[in-house]
């Protein structure tokens, strides 16, 4: 069968910071691949719907699977899916990934017909058995299949992490991809899930706050056949297992392999595991993200981050002392004031760390998805990508983006200084000269992406699509209902030391003192 894998076009935000590798799209394709499939793999992050309608009427696959990490892409993966079908009426077209898995039922409502089937779950598990079916069996005998005629088995994780390889040499533009001076950068992947449970994030609830691990020796060897000197290791919580993360730093520096890393953490994480995190220093850890998200405790406890500000200064000062550079992120509500952004500017400008801003979304899949008590005030998919404000806001909406986008700008200004952007300049150059301009074009960009003007004039567009609306809010949550892959504790894959600090931070906030009390190695 000829597959077509697609991802869609880039969001807001992917237009001035990163620009990232369909890894997910590419982990699809070589399952497929390998169980004898023609596959091709089309990213619209970097290519054109005139790419995409050239590739149906040249080509004509047989299959068309469409990748949603993002619920602000169901609308052009509905319209593409029925001009797919009506160019090629035979043609089984199927979506997965991410935020689809938790649309599923709806994203097939909006297709009329033009969505055979979503593939809820870890799609590398199932995908074979799914284009096998569209053959001549019944898709509702797939398990994490959902179809017009209901829903088959509950979805299934991949056996082995270790069974994974991502086909790389289908992608036509990999020096297209990028995180800020890390140009061109490629996508690698240690672990898959999180164990913690904040109330603002689906990745738990997506992997039934599993956490597996891929063997070192699989990961180093990935790694040596990356040609990009930039690497974004792409786990959600980089190294709760110290060991596992140890063994693949020493096994890349046995092998003489030099890279510049780019990886997210959790503070208290950071703190446990110092020595790790010194390895990868040395190893060419260059960049680091920790999800502060909020500057108080109340606002923390709210998120159950089950960290403190104590908790995160602690970090930053570390991460510091390694001479990472650092990017936090810090979540604007829509009830924020003026009072309110003054404040985050000012806290923001006395640190040293690049400060990102988004806005609180309750997305399906969350727990705030069920439990905001503020009705939606836009249902526009295009809307939820974490730079719009789709709750009531306290300020008039114009005057919540102005200081929305003030505060960004204060921030860009901060960092692209006189005495920063000399150093960027530089850096720029030697990108420049090498053939890589994404880095560059990006800093250009801020003033034509982040306005105020354009974000309002957002929510005037004409809307096809409506997200539907969030059930009735509820203090407590069925958890039933909230995830994709059941929780079991067999898929955690951790010692005994770490199974504890993870149950012990789900509790309460850590405490500092032990953390720097218990042994490293």
């Amino acid at each position: 069968m000829k597959l077509l894998a697609v991802h869609p076009s880039g969001l807001m935000f992917t237009r001035i910071f990163l620009r990232l590798e369909p890894l997910g799209l590419e982990l699809i394709a070589e399952a497929a691949r390998r169980a004898g499939h023609d596959v091709r793999i089309l990213d619209l992050q970097v290519e054109s719907h005139r790419d995409y309608y050239r590739a149906l009427a040249e080509w004509r696959p047989d299959a068309v699977c469409f990748s949603g990490s993002y619920l602000a892409n169901v609308p052009e993966i509905v319209d593409l899916a029925k001009a797919t079908k009506a160019r090629l009426p035979r043609a089984f077209v199927f979506a997965g990934g991410h935020s689809i898995s938790f649309m599923a039922e709806q994203l097939l409502a909006h297709g009329e017909g033009a969505i055979d089937c979503v593939l809820k779950g870890e799609g590398e598990a199932s995908v074979v058995a799914l284009l096998d079916a569209a053959r001549d069996r019944d898709l509702l005998d797939v398990p994490g299949a959902v179809t017009a005629d209901g829903e088959g088995p509950p979805p299934r994780f991949v056996a082995h992490l270790d069974d994974l390889s991502p086909a790389y040499d289908l992608l036509k533009h990999r020096r297209r991809y990028f995180i800020g001076p890390l140009d061109p950068c490629a996508p690698l992947e240690f672990y898959r899930g999180c164990s913690w449970d904040c109330t603002f994030c689906s990745a738990w609830t997506f992997y039934g706050r599993s956490y597996r691990a891929k063997s070192p020796e699989v990961v180093v060897d990935e790694l040596s056949r990356l040609a990009e000197p930039g690497v974004f290791i792409v786990d959600d919580v980089a190294f709760i297992h110290r060991d596992h993360g140890s063994k693949i730093a020493e096994a890349a520096l046995s092998k003489g392999i030099r890279k510049q890393y780019y990886l997210e953490t959790r503070s208290d994480v950071l703190l446990r595991n110092k020595d790790v995190f010194r390895l990868w220093q040395r190893l060419g850890l260059k960049y680091m993200f920790l999800g502060v998200e909020a500057i108080d405790e109340e606002t923390l406890q709210g998120f159950r981050k089950r960290t403190s500000t104590d908790t995160n200064l602690e970090a930053l000062e570390f991460a510091r002392s390694l001479g990472v550079a650092v990017a936090i992120n810090i979540i604007a509500d829509p009830g924020w004031d003026k009072e309110r952004f003054d404040t985050i500017r000012r806290w923001c400008m006395a640190i040293p760390e690049i400060v990102n801003i988004s806005v609180a979304t309750p997305y399906p899949g969350t727990e705030i998805w069920h439990t905001e008590q503020r009705r939606l005030t836009s249902r526009d998919y295009r809307l939820f990508d974490i730079q719009h404000a789709v709750l009531p806001t306290k300020l008039p909406l114009p005057e919540f983006y102005a200081e929305l986008v003030e505060t960004q700008r204060v921030l860009q200004h901060k960092h692209l200084g006189l005495k920063t952007l000399k150093n960027v300049a530089g850096l720029a150059t030697r990108l420049f000269l090498k053939g890589q301009s994404n880095f560059i074009r990006s800093l250009l960009k801020f003033d034509s992406v982040f306005n105020p003007k354009l974000q309002l004039a957002d929510h005037a567009r004409k809307v096809d699509y409506e997200i539907p609306l969030p059930p009735e809010s509820s203090a407590r949550v069925d958890a039933k209902r909230l995830y994709i892959h059941a929780p079991a504790r067999k898929h955690r894959v951790l010692d005994d030391a770490t199974e504890r600090f993870v149950d012990e931070t789900r509790l309460a906030p850590p405490d500092i003192a032990k953390l720097r009390r218990e042994p490293t190695r």
